[in-house]
């Protein structure tokens, strides 16, 4: 096997303005799997027009040229749908890339697979557990066996050498489950759990959201697991749990504080984050279905620090409403794609979030948070 290129080393601070910290490239909507809240609404057989192994490869070119290169993950619909997946793992290496990928649980992924994403320099596998058992997961996902499937595959990767991550939904049904998932990922040997908090988009877009309150509830008993647990815990389109982090961490002594990089960087849509669909149209996230330009119309760099939309997001005074009075708006700014997709606006306030920014707030209500933050 070749020798691969040494990746570049990652800067602490990224410049947002210049380089997003992760893009993620969705190679394929194909998906053996029926989720009930997927973003992509994902379907059994690929797009005729997802960009082929010519123009994939050109794509990851691109992206080396941002000053910062990104780090890329490879979604789907399931990776593993496309049969020059290994290729463009293999080739996104030797361009220096730190590449992750997100494969559905199904019989795809096999132990072979798995050494074969190894061998290529893949830097982190991420399967996805919505349930403390195979029955409350198995419904989400939609075909039995998955939860079993995804064991295995965490497993395999551990056998290897391989480090893995877990993705979990946070939906009304097992927020109570948090403790529970914490508890079983810990015997998993992850180094990552990432929490998404529910966007109404694609398959979701109807499905029940967490309350404001509930938000509160699950930071609580996030935070105290990220005390507990070797691994790190992190949200997505949850940015207000970074608000929530840093007030916990003022309480504690100095000593004690733990704020990991992901927790601190202020990442949101757009600002930070890129998407690219199997299409090749660009996006600010794959929760926020706003197209700003088409690869390879257009180059994927000039769209991430040009594009009007881009720029907006991430212009903090462009947020409305209390968003836009809060002391917390560089570091959070609140989900931009729950806004776009609840009121048609990228800038609106953040729906679900119960804090009252000091600007804003009575002598009640700022008690009031104060008391459920």
């Amino acid at each position: 096997m070749k020798e691969k290129l040494a990746r570049r080393p990652m800067r602490k601070q990224f410049d947002f303005n210049r380089s997003p910290m992760i893009v993620f490239y969705e190679v394929t909507q194909a998906c053996g799997l029926v989720c009930q809240h997927c973003r992509a609404c994902a379907q059994t057989e690929p797009h005729p027009g997802e960009l082929s192994t010519e123009q994939a490869r050109g794509l990851l070119e691109q992206l080396t040229e941002f000053p910062q290169p990104p780090m890329l993950v490879l979604t789907g619909g399931d990776p593993f749908c496309r049969s020059d997946i290994f290729e463009l793992v293999d080739y996104a290496t030797d361009l220096g890339l730190d590449v992750s990928i997100t494969p559905s649980a199904t019989p795809l992924v096999t132990k072979d697979a798995i050494e074969r994403l190894q061998k290529a320099g893949i830097h982190r596998l991420a399967i996805s557990i919505d349930g403390a058992d195979a029955e409350s997961h198995d419904r989400v996902r939609g075909v039995a066996g998955s939860f079993a499937k995804s064991l295995e595959i965490l497993r395999y990767a551990r056998e290897v050498g391989l480090p893995t991550q877990v993705n979990t939904t946070l939906t009304p049904d097992n927020l109570s489950t948090i403790d529970e998932m914490a508890q079983m990922l810990a015997e998993l040997e992850i180094v990552l759990w990432s929490v998404f908090f529910l966007v109404p988009v694609g398959r979701a877009a109807e499905a029940a959201r967490l309350s404001p309150g509930g938000y509160e509830q699950a930071f609580e008993r996030l935070w105290v697991q990220s005390r507990q647990q070797s691994y790190l815990i992190k949200t997505t389109e949850a940015p207000h749990y970074r608000r929530f982090l840093m007030k916990r961490d003022r309480e504690l002594p100095k000593s004690e504080r733990r704020l990991s990089p992901f927790q601190a960087t202020g990442i949101n849509d757009g600002k930070g984050v890129m998407f690219v669909s199997h299409t090749g149209t660009i996006h600010p996230s794959g929760f926020m279905p706003i197209s700003c330009g088409v690869f390879p119309l257009q180059h994927a760099v000039q769209v991430y620090q040009e594009s009007p939309i881009f720029l907006g997001l991430r212009d903090p005074n462009r947020l409305e409403g209390k968003c836009g009075e809060c002391e917390y708006r560089t570091i959070c700014g609140g989900s931009r794609a729950r806004s776009y997709a609840l009121t048609g606006n990228p800038y609106a306030e953040e729906p679900d979030c119960e804090f009252i920014p000091l600007a804003t707030g009575t002598a009640e209500s700022v008690e009031h948070r104060g008391s459920c933050s």
